[in-house]
């Protein structure tokens, strides 16, 4: 299998991987009040930074430079690799810390390479100047409307039930008798 085969096929399957993972983690999670507070707030941001971006992406229709694709060219995945971080900390364990960024760190490479090989094909040259920093800057104002149809919502309603997984945890952690 040629590597952009495998990046495509990680990239296809990464959320199924993920589900896999999260079962894991939170079997070995230890979460503390603390903890879980941290990594709230951690995972608030990156949660925040996919909605700015997602509040901007026209996806398929055009190569997006405006608002945090002006900064990164893939702040979707910034934001998710944030909320990855989060739930890292929210869950209070190392070896959940080492599988979430080698998910993350395998599982978002390959669909970087499988997304930018696309938006080429797709968008000609446009993408890879883009991608140098020589393309014609977009200038769009962020839109909750854009945000849904995008299906944002998802990515938040997935950061919420992670958290309230996690404190239910960290609850009978600390109510069990001892």
């Amino acid at each position: 299998m040629t590597t952009m085969r495998l990046a495509e096929a990680l990239a296809r399957k990464r959320v199924a991987l993920g589900y896999l993972l999260a079962i894991v983690a939170f079997w070995l999670a230890s979460p503390t009040v603390i903890s879980l507070a941290l990594g709230a707030a951690i995972g608030a941001i990156g949660e925040a930074f996919r909605i700015w971006a997602a509040g901007h992406l026209e996806k398929g229709r055009e190569v997006t430079t405006s608002g945090p694709y002006a900064l990164t060219r893939h702040p979707l995945y910034v934001g998710s690799s944030i909320m990855g971080a989060g739930f890292a900390v929210a869950a209070n364990s190392l070896v959940v810390a080492a599988a979430v960024g080698i998910y993350l760190a395998v599982t978002i490479t390959a669909a970087i390479r499988a997304e930018e090989a696309h938006l080429t094909d797709k968008f000609g040259a446009h993408y890879p100047a883009y991608r140098d920093g020589t393309a014609a800057p977009v200038v769009r104002r962020f839109s909750v409307e854009r945000a849904l149809r995008n299906r944002e919502y998802r990515a938040l309603a997935g950061f919420l039930l992670v958290l309230a997984l996690l404190a239910v945890k960290c609850y009978r952690l600390f109510s069990l008798p001892v």
